[in-house]
């Protein structure tokens, strides 16, 4: 009963999906300049780069167009793998991009950005990656506003921390009328 009264609730104030993680904040820009400074730009060259959750492989193209030598785009979502080889071969970067749901050569440069929030068990992730860097290799990590984290309301809110006022099942409820993984809790998301 309390659970629909919350849907209800929710269904009155943001009747659609959100837009909070369209991406539309950085159109036109260069997510990793923003996040990570043009500095991190001038270090490229040369390189070889893993974007760890790559997702459509946007940054990982453009570390390519930037002058690394390699790139590898890592994440789980085989959908998302497959829309970002497309995307390097219409970059005409294919030949120095690699996507896959695992990286084996070591990196001089690992990235990772708005990924973190997406892990279940982030010291396994950061043994992964320790073991991925070559001998003085950098990972740089960026994290982008924490409600979008799967406990702060990543893609169920309709203001950051709703899930703090609404329970579980009342936002995988209202989030179900739009997306259609059949996710029945938080942890169960797709890319979670």
């Amino acid at each position: 009963m309390f659970t629909t009264l919350q849907y209800k609730v929710l269904k009155a104030i943001s009747p659609g999906e959100p837009g909070t993680c369209s991406g539309a904040a950085y159109a036109g820009k260069s997510k990793l300049a923003i996040l990570l400074g043009e500095d991190f730009l001038q270090k490229i060259p040369g390189k070889t780069v893993i974007d760890f959750g790559c997702g459509e492989g946007a940054e990982a193209i453009e570390i390519a167009q930037h002058g690394a030598a390699r790139v590898v785009g890592v994440d789980i979502r085989t959908n998302l793998l497959e829309i970002a080889r497309q995307k390097a071969q219409a970059a005409g970067v294919q030949d120095i991009c690699e996507f896959g749901d695992s990286a084996k050569e070591p990196a001089d440069i690992i990235v990772s950005l708005d990924s973190f929030e997406h892990f279940s068990d982030t010291a396994q992730i950061l043994s992964i990656m320790a073991s991925l860097l070559k001998p003085h290799g950098e990972l740089i990590a960026s994290f982008g506003p924490t409600w979008y984290h799967p406990l702060g309301g990543h893609l169920f809110s309709v203001f950051p921390w709703a899930h703090l006022i609404f329970s579980e099942k009342a936002l995988i409820r209202w989030r179900s009328d739009f997306k259609t993984d059949g996710a029945t809790k938080f942890r169960e998301v797709e890319g979670a």
